[in-house]
């Protein structure tokens, strides 16, 4: 396992940020349930994509890969036969290509690495019971085995838990034979990443009636058009830089757009309401000013969270970040990682079910920390790093390639001084 010394050191410079990995998922799906061509321009291929990617060809997408694109020839009809999809670590992947795979009678095997097996699929087993699937699954690992076929109807999903189950659906059922409904039984919580499915799919040439988000109408037999694409640049990688920003660091970001429909631009209405202000011309930019602790609801925005988490223990006056027990199910468990890890350098956190509460203090003591194999763990620790007295050595810094491979290169530009021990 690597270790990774960072010393203190404040960053200073420009950074484009890399496109939207959601936005990207998203797209990669659309194109390869087209008809036609389609050119994606501005992807990363994080391990992640690569996991969709691989995904949507085993499904009979044509996807040729280049340095910052893909040129996608999709999907000409979904034959009968049996694939496996491995989707490495990739949550998102998992959600949404599950109810894609069956679109027709298929026999469909998903497995995985890390903690993916751990993450709840319960949605997906209820619909299968009610529309007689065949489905088996084993324990706390990712061996999923389907078989059958998904049929138009009502679908009933919580909206209390990961909307990937949601768009994983509304990707699926407009390529049924008849028209479905979507039925949301509880508050829905990540809207804003239905946002995103929803228009990226409306660009690709389907209709979804969303009844304010109670309940989605979807028409069958329709069909998704290939068409270029770009994609944006992505807020949850942003709000690592922005992030640093608020806490003393000169960064202008690059490639972020202020019309976007990200969840994850919320990152800047909660820092401006701990007292960071933002410079917004062809960058963005969060300048140092007093912090102070507010009440921050995870529900909406779970990704930036572990950043936000380094924000507040360094703000004056108490924290309270709520509604976030999501994170307990991500690739690690967040809210115990980012909570034990800052506790460990100086901070002052005490974790709770759904949340944590954060004391703030005036600066980091430095030392060793962990990963915990989690990319926005280790990227949350190295802007840490940055107000350590002293350095600061993560192990298994390397995770960050799950979403942004580039990330230490981008933050050795910035000015940071690392090495590997």
């Amino acid at each position: 396992m690597k270790l990774l010394k960072i010393n203190p050191k404040l960053l200073n410079g420009d950074v484009n940020i890399p496109p939207s990995k959601s936005m990207a998922h998203r797209a990669i799906i659309c194109a390869a349930l087209s008809n036609g061509v389609s050119h994606i321009e501005n992807i990363d291929l994080s391990d992640d994509i690569i996991a969709t990617i691989e995904g949507m060809r085993a499904m009979g997408a044509n996807i040729e890969v280049n340095d910052r694109s893909v040129i996608v020839q999709g999907i000409k009809s979904f034959k009968d036969k049996d694939i496996t999809i491995d989707c490495n670590e990739s949550g998102s992947t998992l959600r949404f290509l599950i109810p894609i795979s069956i679109v027709n009678d298929n026999k469909v095997r998903f497995i995985g690495q890390g903690n993916l097996g751990k993450r709840p699929l319960k949605p997906y087993y209820d619909i299968f019971d009610e529309k007689n699937i065949d489905y088996s699954f084993k324990e706390d690992i990712l061996d999923l085995n389907i078989k059958g076929r998904l049929k138009p109807g009502d679908f009933y999903v919580n909206g209390n838990i990961s909307s990937q189950f949601i768009s994983g659906l509304l990707f699926a059922l407009p390529l049924l034979e008849e028209d479905s409904r979507l039925i949301i039984n509880t508050e829905l919580e990540s809207k804003a990443y239905i946002d995103l499915t929803l228009a990226t799919m409306k660009d690709f040439g389907i209709e979804i009636d969303n009844k304010n988000y109670k309940e989605f109408i979807v028409k069958g037999n329709q069909k998704y058009k290939s068409k270029n694409y770009y994609v944006e640049g992505d807020y949850s990688q942003g709000a690592f830089f922005l992030c640093g920003g608020a806490i003393g660091n000169d960064i202008r970001c690059f490639n972020l757009s202020e019309e976007s429909l990200q969840g994850d631009k919320e990152i800047i209405t909660i820092l401006e309401s701990m007292g960071s202000s933002m410079v917004k011309k062809e960058y963005i930019k969060a300048e140092k000013n007093e912090l102070k602790g507010i009440i921050v609801d995870g529900a909406q925005c779970p990704d930036i969270i572990p950043v936000i988490t380094v924000v507040a223990a360094l703000s004056e006056g108490i924290t309270i970040i709520k509604n976030a027990s999501r994170l307990r199910i991500k690739e690690c468990d967040r809210l115990k990682a980012i909570s034990t890890e800052l506790n460990k350098i100086g901070a002052n956190i005490i974790e709770k079910e759904d949340g944590l509460i954060i004391d703030g203090v005036t600066s980091f003591t430095g030392g060793e920390v962990y990963s915990w194999d989690d990319h926005r763990i280790a990227m949350a620790l190295a802007i840490a790093s940055t107000r350590c007295n002293n350095s600061l050595i993560i192990r298994n810094p390397m995770c960050v390639k799950k979403s942004y491979p580039k990330f230490f290169e981008d933050f050795k530009e910035l000015g940071g001084e690392y090495y590997y021990v």
